[in-house]
């Protein structure tokens, strides 16, 4: 049986994932690239408590579009700003610690 290196308990009734998620302050904003195309960045989650990777591919998916993990901010193409909140949500992060900058 595999135990969690951070709270010790066996991996299936691991909770680290979900106090992590319940932690991030998170903040959705777009900003303009190259020929005035907009991207969508999303940060202030942790990197070691949150496989990023993971959650871009399913933002992306879920979106139907194109993006990365760039120094710890994801990265969307497109605006997505009023999407992604709703998401998160059901990913399991708090309401109130999404903000959207317009």
């Amino acid at each position: 049986m595999e135990v969690c290196n951070i709270c010790g308990l066996p991996k299936e009734l691991c909770i680290c994932g979900e106090i992590a998620r319940e932690s991030q302050k998170i903040k959705i904003y777009v900003t303009k690239r190259k020929f005035g195309k907009p991207v969508t960045i999303v940060e202030g989650m942790d990197e070691k408590a949150i496989n990023l990777d993971k959650l871009v591919k399913e933002l992306k998916s879920q979106l139907a579009c194109g993006g990365t993990v760039k120094d710890g901010k994801i990265e969307l193409q497109g605006n997505h700003k009023s999407k992604i909140k709703k998401i998160l949500i059901k990913q399991g992060f708090i309401e109130d610690l999404i903000e959207v900058v317009e």
